[in-house]
């Protein structure tokens, strides 16, 4: 009888159905399996930053563990948690398709309710060479600041997360900034309760788990983290076994190209809770290529792009964006931020 595969995962609702669609996907390849579910150092502590906890992979070492013991066969991540430099005795078994890539703001459920008598307006314009692709904007209502007559509130947005804090700060740089974390249910219920404008997201992981809600946009000037909307399955090095299993899941452009991010990230710093960005597109057979790092407090940015790279010539892209990026303003903020000890 052929041996059930055992599939760890992080016990939150997002956890879980990216781990049972991974049963499924499997199941329809004539390959049983089961979950296990596990709880990771991340999920337990919902009070500290992510980058005040300083370590890397604090959601995905707990599953190393069970793998390297033998407690489960393949482990199920959201790709932009796992440490670019995997742990040691673990491999890359598989990448799903990726999912949407954006992050979104999702408002106060009673913002539209509020007396407001300012507002701020963003505009977005989406360019490739020169052509206009996609227009947006939008607004964000604001009260009288009852400190100040006469003048508007500040804008209030709840995000733990460091690279969402710099892009943010960068476009409004005035915006108070609170913490957030917890999985995705506990997050919008923050939210709902709070006196906030809004709170931002990963759209994928809220639409994997129909829980996206109405009043909410996509940041379309926001670039992503690393690998954002992917999903990663990882196993022991010598388990060749699983490791073939999972091959039948991989999505070959998916893999490339969040390869490419990681490999940014990687040389760039090699943590991920950083301000770093970045975003690989395969169009008509060529590469896309979209990065940044922004210092913390969001003032400084230093960014580039690389459009229409052949695949087979793009295996060092984010290699070379990274080093691109060092050698233009980068570094200083590279150091800066290693200095403040993220």
């Amino acid at each position: 009888m052929e041996k059930i595969l055992r599939i760890g995962t992080r016990d939150s609702q997002l956890a879980v159905w990216q781990a049972t669609f991974v049963k499924d996907e499997l199941a329809k390849h004539g390959i049983a399996s089961q979950l296990v579910l596990i709880k990771s150092d991340g999920d337990i502590d919902l009070i500290t930053p992510l980058y005040a906890m300083g370590v890397q992979g604090v959601f995905t070492k707990t599953l190393d563990a069970a793998l390297l013991s033998n407690k489960i066969d393949i482990a199920v991540h959201s790709m932009k948690d796992v440490p670019t430099q995997l742990a040691q005795g673990i491999q890359q078994a598989a990448v799903l398709k990726r999912a949407n890539n954006k992050d979104i703001l999702v408002w106060h459920p009673d913002i539209d309710k509020r007396n407001n008598r300012f507002s701020i307006c963003s505009h977005t314009t989406i360019t490739e060479r020169g052509k206009v692709l996609k227009e947006t904007s939008w607004t964000i209502p604001l009260r009288e600041d009852p400190s100040n007559p006469g003048k508007p509130e500040k804008i209030f947005i709840a995000t733990s997360s460091v690279r969402r804090i710099a892009q943010w700060k960068h476009r409004f740089p005035d915006s108070r900034i609170e913490n957030l974390r917890g999985n995705v249910n506990t997050r919008l219920k923050k939210l709902n309760e709070s006196d906030w404008h809004g709170a931002i997201f990963a759209a994928a992981g809220l639409e994997r788990i129909n829980l996206r809600p109405e009043n909410s946009i996509e940041l379309d000037w926001m670039l992503p983290a690393p690998a954002q909307g992917a999903i990663m399955i990882v196993c022991k090095e010598e388990d060749t076994i699983s490791k073939e299993k999972c091959l039948v899941l991989n999505d070959e452009a998916t893999a490339i190209c969040t390869k490419i991010e990681r490999d940014f990230l990687r040389t760039l710093m090699g943590g991920c809770s950083t301000p770093i960005s970045a975003l690989a597109e395969i169009k008509k057979e060529k590469i896309y290529f979209k990065c940044s790092i922004h210092s913390l407090d969001g003032k400084e940015k230093a960014e580039t792009s690389f459009g229409g790279h052949p695949i087979k010539n793009a295996v060092d892209l984010g290699e070379t964006a990274a080093n691109y990026i060092l050698e233009n303003g980068g570094r200083q903020i590279v150091e800066n931020i290693r200095n403040a000890g993220i």
